[in-house]
Formats: C-alpha cells, sequence, structure tokens
C-alpha cells in the first residue's frame, strides 16, 4: 500500500511509519498538521491516508474535518481516522457518501499491529473498518437527533430557553404564555426525549444535554 500519514505527534507518526515499512508498505508522506493534508494526497495519490482527528492550531477537530475534504475532492483514495477521540458530529458526516473507503478506529483500542494493517489494508481496497465504540457512540447520537427531531417548534423553543438557566416563570415571560402552558411542554418534551421521572437524575438537565449534545 502507498500511505500518507497525518499525525501532529512526531514519535506515533515515526512509529507508526516504521512499522508499516517493516511490514513491506510504502509511507510516501508524512505530515503534522491537516491544512497540507489535502495537496499532499494531490501529490503523491496515496492508496489510504491515516488521519488523526485532534491537530494543529486548535487540537479540536481539524483532522476530521481534513478527511472529510478528502473523501470529496479524492474519493478513490481511502480515509482511516485513528485517534483517541470519537467526534460524532462530523464523523457521521465522513461517512453520509457511504462506508465504503472509510474507517474510524481508536488508538487506545487497537491491541494487535497486525489487527491495524488489516484494517488499513480493508480500507484501502474499499472496506470499512470501524471500532465498535464508534458505531455505538454514532447510533446513540442518532437517536438522540431523532428524538430532538420529535419536538414541536414551540417546544424546541422552550427547550432552548430551558438552556439558557432560565425558570418556568421565566420562560413563560418569554414566550408571553401561561406558566401551565410552559409545564405542559416541557413535561412533551421530557416524553419525546425518553426521560422517565427518576430520583437519582435530573430531567431538566438530561434535556439540555440532549440539545447540547
Amino acid at each position: 500500500m502507498r500511505i500518507v500519514i497525518a499525525e501532529d505527534s512526531a514519535i506515533l507518526r515515526d512509529g507508526l511509519a516504521g512499522l508499516l515499512v517493516e511490514r513491506g508498505h510504502e509511507v510516501v508522506a508524512m505530515v503534522g498538521e491537516a491544512s497540507t493534508l489535502s495537496d499532499v494526497v494531490g501529490e503523491h495519490n496515496p492508496d489510504v491516508a491515516v488521519v488523526d482527528v485532534r491537530m494543529p492550531p486548535t487540537f479540536t477537530d481539524e483532522g476530521l474535518l481534513a478527511a472529510i475534504e478528502l473523501r470529496r475532492k479524492y474519493p478513490m483514495t481511502g480515509v482511516l481516522v485513528f485517534s483517541q477521540w470519537i467526534e460524532t458530529r462530523y464523523a457521521t458526516e465522513l461517512l453520509a457518501g457511504g462506508a465504503s473507503g472509510v474507517g474510524y478506529l481508536l488508538k487506545d483500542r487497537v491491541a494487535d499491529v497486525r489487527d491495524f494493517v488489516d484494517a488499513l489494508y480493508r480500507v484501502a481496497t474499499g472496506g470499512t473498518a470501524l471500532d465498535p465504540e464508534v458505531v455505538s457512540q454514532l447510533m446513540g447520537a442518532s437517536r438522540q437527533q431523532d428524538s430532538l427531531a420529535r419536538l414541536t417548534p414551540r417546544e424546541r423553543e422552550v427547550l432552548e430557553l430551558m438552556a439558557q438557566g432560565l425558570s418556568n416563570n421565566a420562560i413563560a415571560d418569554a414566550l408571553t404564555v401561561t406558566e401551565r402552558a410552559v409545564e405542559k411542554h416541557i413535561g412533551n418534551i421530557f416524553a419525546k426525549l425518553d426521560l422517565p421521572p427518576s430520583d437519582t437524575h435530573h430531567r431538566r438537565v438530561l434535556a439540555v444535554l440532549r440539545l447540547k449534545g
């Protein structure tokens, strides 16, 4: 395989390259920041790119955004996201065009180099390699969005005001409705978000977390 590696840690980058070269593969380029990845892939035309999620300058989601750009610009190049982090928002976007030629593995859960190389080969040849934990979190995020989609515009508005920390009375004043109407909307929100009464969890907080999630 011809491989490009995008990893900000020089030690991890060089170590991964060494392991791949030892097994007969060609690492055609390595970059330490996501901003140069697209140009490097365009120059070297690799079979697959290994991309970390959190890279300079902000170490948030630069790598994953670069991976999405690669899928758009170079659909024949496989993309394997290899990270400690699961970013469900952009991971969903990465897979939106189909899972063929896409992988997302967690560094801490890859115990065998052979398994990693096998997964990399699958992605390079148009297959898929997704860590079960990634799949689980993506499905959970999807279910959360489906739950939020069931809210009416007014219920969504009430939930957004709850997220701002407003009391029921303050929400009623903001929407020019009765406090009883607000209570009814909140009850509907709890029901649609599958948040039953609980002695151990604060439903108002959980509902806001769903919105922020």
